[in-house]
């Protein structure tokens, strides 16, 4: 077995598209996971996702809604440069996003394990509860990209591909 990962689901489910991650980690949850992958929906709990990172984990897989400029519903992946980030800033619980987690985790000493981002365009972050229909119809690519991103970090051979074809790898 390659290493630990951490598959954290991260959002607000009651600011619609937001909840994005929360829902892929739900759906993960219902499926066989390899050993050493930990899934687990953090929600808006951005301090104690700054402590879990610091168990040892080999990768972290945030999964999120995020504004990376494609149509909604679309997928990126996004390796963050946890070396570019400054871990000077004071923790703000509403305002824990993943950079500020990543801070956070400097700023008490820690060394941010790599980090993956499979974020998902959002339609609307307006207070509601429920994704967008493009948003929703993207979670079963998001769930092939974490899960091809599990295989490729414990070095397995098996690629899972999702219903659209698409590339894990580029914006869809």
């Amino acid at each position: 077995m390659a290493g630990r990962i951490l598959v954290a689901g991260i959002g607000n489910i009651f600011l619609g598209d937001d909840g994005f991650g929360v829902e892929v980690v739900r759906r993960l949850r219902t499926m066989a996971i390899p050993d050493g992958v930990t899934v687990a929906d953090f929600g808006i709990r951005g301090i104690h996702l700054a402590y879990e990172m610091l168990d040892g984990y080999d990768h972290v897989v945030l999964v999120d809604a995020m504004p990376h400029g494609g149509a909604p519903g679309s997928i990126a992946l996004i390796e963050a440069e946890t070396d570019a980030i400054a871990g000077d800033a004071a923790p703000d619980g509403h305002d824990m996003h993943p950079a500020a987690v990543l801070a956070y985790v400097k700023s008490i000493g820690g060394t941010p394990p790599p980090v993956t981002v499979v974020g998902c365009q959002p339609a609307s972050v307006d207070e509601g509860i429920g994704l967008s229909e493009a948003v929703a119809a993207s979670i079963d690519d998001a769930v092939c990209a974490v899960l091809e991103l599990i295989d490729e970090r414990q070095g397995g051979s098996t690629r899972v591909s999702g219903d659209s074809g698409t590339s894990t790898r580029a914006v869809r």
